[in-house]
């Protein structure tokens, strides 16, 4: 069995969140995912990868000189079982950036993010061939007194939204209107979670590549400022590399609507 028996075909997106809900080290689905592929051995589903737009699209939009508003799409959600042979993330990575191209050619490229706060540092993307771009420090995350774990964005894009662990206060109730992440965390009693952010990049035309506003940089740039982990531990050196599975990343984030997928793609 090799990662040529997966086939890569579209699933619903209620089966596709149900997936993701069971697997994705997580266990969040993002409401923004709009392209849902399925990845399958021997016709179970055994992967899913979730596309859509990014939560800040303005931002990331720059990344990529004289990107159109519909020229970029975020893989926002991943997650594989074990059942699935060596190699298959980087082999799906591939095709889905096949389907995108064939069914979507407007997009040029697929912006992701390593979570190295909680989860892993993106030994599958580099394996995939993904652009590093980037690495910052994340004061994002925090975890709640009941074990759950809550993001920035996730909370400041409905500020106005009674949130329950605020006892049904709203975040602009606790900061007095204000984005004020520390101070709204402070308050439910919770733990600013201590990790950095990796970004990554697929360029689906490669002509784009020479446009990227930053220099791509190089792996070992993960060791030179300690962000490398893997499934969630902190590791010191490239020691990681050749993980066979990895526990699949994934934050908000994503480009705008996209036509339906209707073609089944595999070996």
């Amino acid at each position: 069995m090799s990662a040529k028996d997966i086939i890569l075909k579209p699933v619903k997106s209620r089966e596709a969140n149900e997936f993701i809900r069971q697997h994705h080290y997580s266990k969040k689905v993002a409401r923004n995912s709009q392209i849902h592929i399925g990845v399958y051995l021997h016709g179970s589903l055994e992967g899913v990868m979730q596309y859509g737009p990014s939560m800040d699209k303005h931002k990331i939009r720059g990344i990529v000189s004289g990107t159109p508003w519909n020229g970029f799409i975020e893989l926002n959600r991943m997650a594989f079982t074990e059942k699935l042979p060596r190699n298959s993330e980087s082999r799906s990575l591939a095709v889905a950036a096949r389907i995108i191209k064939k069914h979507a050619p407007q997009i040029k490229w697929v912006i992701t993010f390593a979570d190295a706060t909680q989860c892993g540092d993106g030994t599958i993307y580099r394996a995939a061939g993904f652009i590093l771009c980037g690495i910052r420090v994340n004061k994002n995350l925090a975890r709640l007194p009941n074990g759950e774990t809550i993001h920035k964005l996730s909370i400041e894009s409905s500020p106005e939204t009674p949130r329950p662990e605020a006892g049904g206060l709203t975040y602009y109730q606790v900061t007095g209107r204000r984005y004020e992440f520390k101070k709204y965390v402070d308050y439910v009693g919770g733990t600013i979670l201590n990790g950095h952010q990796i970004r990554y990049i697929q360029f689906i035309d490669p002509s784009w590549r020479n446009r990227l506003t930053n220099t791509d940089m190089d792996y070992s740039a993960i060791d030179e400022v300690n962000a490398r982990m893997y499934r969630g531990q902190k590791k010191s050196g490239p020691g990681s590399e050749n993980a066979t599975r990895s526990p699949s990343q994934g934050v908000d984030g994503g480009s705008s609507p996209t036509p339906g997928l209707h073609t089944q793609a595999g070996a």
